[in-house]
């Protein structure tokens, strides 16, 4: 079982803040207190707090800043930021830039996230270069690791190609950090697709559950 506060982060194109979103909604249904704290001051095109209505349709609450300046390194965040960390009330799941920069972000509340009951999510896409083999991924744990000053705890395997993504890719990908798992003794948490995709898969592979993905933050005219 995931930990009351769930902190997500994954290169850019991982598909990081789709995986956080639908992660989200998906606790709605079982939690009545859902936050979803949007720290992700690095990717200036697909942010959760461009879905706040949608959220609120689920009953939950956004916590980000809309004003955030992006050309500012580490720039002023909102106090209920602490609020959602803290809030032993509260499921609790944050959306954490995919960078280095945007892990230090996450750094200012690393002592107090210490103290929580708390999981950080890995999101693995292995069609992106940055994290294409085993050494790439462990590298990227540690440069993320060493910015936050927490600790990767779990996972996700999110290889797509968007509405391209074929079941091999979520195969592939699945034994890309499977090799990571071994070597680093992470467990995998989810293997994640789009819900196409993920629907072939459960109905024909007892090995491989597959977490349904609908492409929240994409319009339908992108591919």
């Amino acid at each position: 079982m995931d930990k009351r506060l769930v902190l997500i982060t994954g290169h850019y194109g991982s598909g990081k803040t789709e995986f956080a979103v639908n992660y989200a909604i998906e606790c709605s249904k079982d939690h009545h207190n859902v936050r979803l704290a949007d720290l992700d001051i690095v990717n200036p095109y697909f942010r959760s707090r461009e879905r706040e209505d949608l959220l609120k349709s689920f009953g939950i609450r956004l916590v980000g800043n809309v004003n955030v300046n992006v050309s500012i390194e580490l720039p002023a965040l909102p106090p209920e930021i602490r609020g959602a960390i803290e809030d032993s009330q509260s499921k609790s799941v944050i959306d954490v830039g995919g960078d280095p920069i945007g892990a230090r972000v996450l750094a200012r509340y690393s002592e107090d996230i210490k103290k929580q009951d708390y999981d950080m999510f890995l999101v693995v896409n292995a069609n992106r270069p940055e994290t294409q083999n085993k050494d790439a991924v462990i590298k990227y744990i540690k440069e993320i690791e060493f910015a936050s000053k927490l600790k990767i705890t779990g996972l996700v395997n999110n290889t797509h190609l968007l509405k391209s993504t074929s079941k091999e890719d979520v195969y592939r990908g699945h034994r890309l950090v499977e090799e990571v798992s071994i070597e680093t003794h992470l467990p995998i948490k989810y293997d994640a697709a789009i819900k196409k995709i993920a629907e072939e898969i459960n109905s024909e592979n007892s090995d491989i559950k597959v977490f349904p993905i609908t492409l929240y933050m994409r319009e339908e005219w992108m591919s």
